[in-house]
């Protein structure tokens, strides 16, 4: 069982908030843990679940939640010690693909991104010569160089601008660029400056050759040092992967405490993207979907001299068998 939900990744720096728990020690024979998130739906939601229900607790942890605003930001917080676990989307994939980080699960496959134009641009090679804002790094950079690839372009026959999230919003609306790669919720607030944007391109159109997951991610050797705290972090994930599918109402409801956002804009998030219940992961693990679909996105990353160092194969970064060992 499904449920549609987003993937996103932008900005700068990193801010302390919100803990799970208290931060500091383990006592009582629970093990503390530092969780990085992103405060959208699809980074809060499964610990905004696990706050609720007090699944932590349940498996003798004691979380502390820390917000940032982008994925590679957490990559350097786990390769620090700074972070135990962390979500990134996306756009950020060529670092667990260059070693620098171990995934421990799928989060979810998004649907949000958008190549947008401003009125009156018909197609994606109407774009050529003009100034189009891109996020780099994160899944709207992805979308646009797959809609160049996919009309026979390059980035070099654009001009591309190279801008964070925020200043896409303000930059597309102004008309300071005439294209952008971004994502909703975001393309929401520029469609109230400029409701009249064209939509070129989105992930559904690449389906048969890139999926677009947002994954949990932990330090490279983390799970090796630490097994069996990874394993009661992926109970705690899991579980509340089977609320989220199961209660989604009550999901953006916590979300939206959680984040401090209005649950109309959550429940629009939340709308964009594809999520899935533990058990549905299993089967995705064990009949080599998931490693399809990293194994593509390594492909696009060495296509665009993204890869640090040698390419780390998907069955070499991603914890397959503790998520599976984790649902026993």
């Amino acid at each position: 069982m499904t449920l549609t939900r987003r993937t996103v990744l932008g900005g700068l720096a990193a801010v302390p908030a919100l803990s799970a728990l208290a931060a500091c020690g383990s006592g009582s024979g629970t093990t503390a843990v530092t969780y990085g998130y992103i405060p959208d739906y699809n980074g809060t939601s499964l610990l905004a679940i696990a706050e609720d229900r007090g699944l932590w607790e349940e498996n003798g942890l004691k979380a502390t939640l820390k917000t940032f605003t982008n994925g590679p930001l957490q990559i350097q917080a786990l390769g620090t010690g700074d972070l135990d676990f962390g979500y990134i989307g996306p756009g950020a994939m060529w670092l667990p693909a260059s070693g620098k980080a171990k995934v421990v699960t799928v989060n979810g496959v998004g649907q949000a991104d958008r190549l947008i134009a401003q009125p009156g641009i018909e197609s994606i090679e109407d774009l050529a010569g003009k100034k189009v804002g891109i996020p780099e790094g994160t899944s709207g950079d992805m979308i646009v160089q797959l809609a160049l690839e996919a009309a026979g372009m390059t980035l070099e026959d654009i001009e591309k601008v190279a801008m964070d999230p925020a200043t896409v919003v303000s930059a597309f609306s102004s008309g300071q660029v005439e294209g952008a790669g971004i994502w909703y919720p975001l393309i929401d607030n520029i469609a109230e400056q400029v409701p009249d944007l064209v939509e070129l391109a989105q992930n559904s159109d690449f389906a048969d050759v890139m999926q677009f997951p947002n994954v949990m991610v932990t330090g490279a050797t983390y799970p090796e040092k630490n097994e069996e705290t990874t394993i009661a972090v992926l109970k705690v994930l899991r579980a509340a992967m089977d609320v989220r599918v199961d209660e989604p109402d009550a999901t953006i409801e916590l979300v939206a405490k959680m984040t401090g956002s209005d649950a109309e804009a959550v429940a629009g998030d939340a709308a964009n993207g594809e999520y899935y219940k533990a058990a549905d992961l299993d089967g995705l693990i064990e009949d080599g979907t998931i490693e399809g679909w990293l194994t593509a996105m390594n492909g696009y990353f060495e296509d665009n001299d993204k890869i640090e160092g040698e390419t780390v194969a998907p069955a070499d970064y991603y914890t397959f068998d503790l998520f599976t060992k984790a649902g026993e």
